[in-house]
């Protein structure tokens, strides 16, 4: 697959608990990309919707076989990159710290708190070090998209939200629950980091749109999370999700305007040209071949 030209869209698509699955693509194609950093969670999907070009890749693999913390976020960035996509929307389920809140609304995401543990979470690695800003974690631009899109379906969005994303597999205590109250958080799940960190440091513009599917456990009026209970709102909700990333991919502008974030490795890379190890440059080579040239 070729790099798609920087004027034209090519959204890269990451999808939670078959919120994405099932999406019919003009010109659709299965392709197997491989990449430097392992094995991905499958291969992806590709075609047009709308006239744009979307790239899909399931992020928990087919049949929802790949936990949390053994996806493999790297290989997922890099393939996306390899196949040319210009900005990724990830969709996820997500579980809500906020009453008003509510399972079967939407949440478009623009902070995190990551209390994940020991996942890949760079690309880069001692040989070629670089330091990228993530005070702004998400691409507002393509959040803006992703909300209206959700308001054009007939869903319920919410603009903005601090996601808290915890390493699982197994739901929070209500202690823990309360506390991510506490600091703050809105809502909470266990995918988003740390791919939003990756797809910045291949200076791909992330934005989340998470579907809300459950209270957490912070309400002591109501039982804990069950993972039935979480499938039963996506598959109530999923004809929405479906509606609302057509809406997102007609609303796209006929052309892409660069972004701040297309650039983000310029002043990233502090080691020394010359210490660069020949065999790292190379596995860098699509996420940052174009600062590593």
């Amino acid at each position: 697959m070729t790099e798609a030209n920087p004027q034209e869209w090519h959204i890269g698509v990451i999808g939670g608990s078959g919120l994405a699955g099932g999406i019919e693509l003009d010109e659709a194609q299965d392709i197997e990309v491989a990449s430097t950093f392992g094995i991905p969670s499958g291969p992806v999907r590709t075609g047009k919707l709308e006239g744009k070009r979307f790239t899909f890749i399931a992020r928990h693999g087919e049949g929802h076989a790949i936990p949390p913390g053994e996806v493999n976020y790297r290989a997922n960035i890099d393939v996306l990159k390899r196949c040319g996509v210009t900005d990724v929307l990830a969709l996820s389920a997500i579980g809500s710290l906020r009453e008003e809140l509510a399972p079967g609304e939407f949440v478009a995401v623009d902070q995190f708190i990551d209390r994940t543990q020991g996942r890949g979470n760079s690309f880069f690695s001692a040989g070629v070090v670089a330091h990228v800003s993530l005070a702004d974690p998400v691409c507002s631009r393509l959040a803006g998209f992703a909300a209206g899109a959700v308001r054009k379906a007939g869903g319920t969005v919410h603009e903005g939200g601090c996601y808290v994303a915890i390493e699982g597999p197994q739901f929070s205590t209500r202690a823990e629950s309360r506390m991510y109250r506490e600091w703050g958080g809105d809502v909470i799940g266990m995918t988003a980091m740390p791919e939003a960190r990756l797809a910045r440091e291949a200076e791909l513009p992330y934005a989340l749109l998470g579907m809300v599917t459950d209270w957490d456990s912070w309400r002591d009026e109501e039982a804990g999370v069950e993972a039935s209970q979480i499938l039963e709102v996506i598959a109530a909700n999923v004809a929405l999700a479906h509606e609302t990333l057509t809406a997102f991919a007609a609303a796209l502008p006929a052309r892409r305007k660069a972004s701040p974030i297309d650039k983000a490795l310029s002043h990233a890379v502090i080691t020394d040209r010359a210490k660069w190890p020949p065999q790292l440059v190379a596995k860098l080579g699509a996420v940052a071949g174009r600062v590593l040239r």
